[in-house]
């Protein structure tokens, strides 16, 4: 059974810093995703057995001090936290090896549409300058065939990166990078983070500083698109607090 109360979650962005080296698999959770995996096993096995757990959510952090649950995150470590604190580290690390005439680090960006990673590509160039990037966007449909999963662990391994990020949006990049992960042979951390995807290329704007600060970046994307949002905000939210109230 898949509950808050057990789950092991990483409790704050200085952690980051100390998660090892290697083949490592990083996930987001807030208060969407837990509801999803509570009726999608496979989505919630990839959420209970990858290598680190984020709460990407101040639902979660507020929830997991509420029922008292074997982790305790002191705070919110969005997706973009672990974007930057990724990016920022390997740009140092590549600049270092430029300084020697070495080769860059590359980063890879698995997901999403070309237009998307055009804009990424672009923007990389400008924030991470000293690092290679490379992309590929897969077909966009419900379900790949065993071609296009071949063809994207093929391209991800021949690119070797030093850190691969997967954007096909919650819950399709975990249970696939979950589902493929022994058939990746990489050495870099591996980050599922969708949205940020199209935060860095600029294509969504994310909740201004008050509104993240204050844990309404939810509300700020609520009131921005209502339409696309109200269902997983206004009874995705209200379902949580039922799950949690059972817990």
């Amino acid at each position: 059974m898949f509950r808050l109360k057990t789950l092991t979650i990483l409790g704050s962005k200085a952690e980051l810093a100390s998660l090892p080296e290697g083949k490592l698999l990083i996930n987001t959770i807030n208060a969407h995703s837990f509801n999803t995996a509570k009726k999608d096993q496979l989505f919630a096995d990839a959420l209970t057995n990858g290598d680190v757990l984020i709460p990407d959510g101040v639902s979660i952090v507020k929830a997991c001090r509420w029922i008292k649950a074997k982790s305790q995150p002191k705070e919110r470590i969005a997706g973009w936290d672990l974007f930057s604190f990724e990016m920022e580290k390997l740009e140092r690390e590549s600049e270092e090896l430029r300084t020697k005439s070495e080769e860059s680090k590359t980063v890879m960006f698995m997901g999403s549409s070309q237009k998307v990673l055009d804009l990424i590509v672009k923007r990389a160039a400008v924030d991470y300058p000293h690092l290679k990037v490379v992309t590929y966007s897969p077909p966009y449909k419900p379900e790949f065939s065993d071609e296009d999963n071949r063809a994207i662990i093929d391209a991800i391994n021949d690119a070797n990166p030093d850190l691969l990020w997967v954007g096909m949006t919650a819950p399709k990049q975990e249970k696939w990078t979950y589902s493929h992960w022994k058939e990746l042979n990489i050495h870099c951390h591996v980050g599922t983070i969708g949205a940020v995807f199209d935060f860095f290329a600029g294509t969504v704007e994310r909740a201004p500083m008050w509104w993240q600060e204050h844990g309404l970046e939810w509300l700020y994307r609520l009131l921005k698109e209502p339409k696309r949002m109200w269902r997983r905000y206004i009874i995705g939210n209200a379902l949580f607090l039922w799950n949690m109230t059972k817990e």
